[in-house]
């Protein structure tokens, strides 16, 4: 069984208020079984570039460059065909549209029989036959 992390399960650790229950589940997941989708880490990306604050700027970069990305080198999924021919055929068929990036991250764990780690499972509800975690909810 293995699990494609949203954004929002990857970076909850790093938070000064970080949910302690939710990162206690994060962590106890087996790491081989993790995966990450290449656009949660433009997501990540995009959250380093507005930081306002130059230190923790620099920090969330160092832990993106030198931790994140070396330790799921080999678990990081591109968007390729067969997800792309799963988004498409997904969308046409799921009654309320979703934002790009979602949709297609549903695709991607569909595509690899991944369970979709997420904290908003309800944006994920309609897309039948995505398996869902909520490490915040979920025991």
């Amino acid at each position: 069984m293995g699990f494609l992390l949203d954004t929002n399960v990857v970076s909850e650790p790093l938070k000064r208020n970080a949910n302690p229950v939710a990162v206690e589940r994060i962590a106890a997941l087996n790491p081989s079984q993790c995966f990450l989708s290449t656009l949660t880490l433009g997501e990540l990306r995009k959250g380093i570039e507005s930081a306002k604050d130059a230190t923790h700027k620099h920090k969330l970069e160092s832990w993106l460059v030198n931790q994140l990305v070396p330790r799921f080198e080999s678990r990081i999924h591109a968007i390729d065909m067969r997800v792309a021919d799963r988004w498409g055929r997904m969308i046409a068929q799921t009654p309320r549209p979703l934002p790009l990036v979602d949709s297609l991250l549903a695709a991607t764990a569909l595509t690899h029989d991944l369970i979709l780690a997420t904290r908003n499972v309800r944006d994920f509800a309609d897309i039948a036959g995505l398996r869902l975690y909520d490490p915040w909810t979920d025991a």
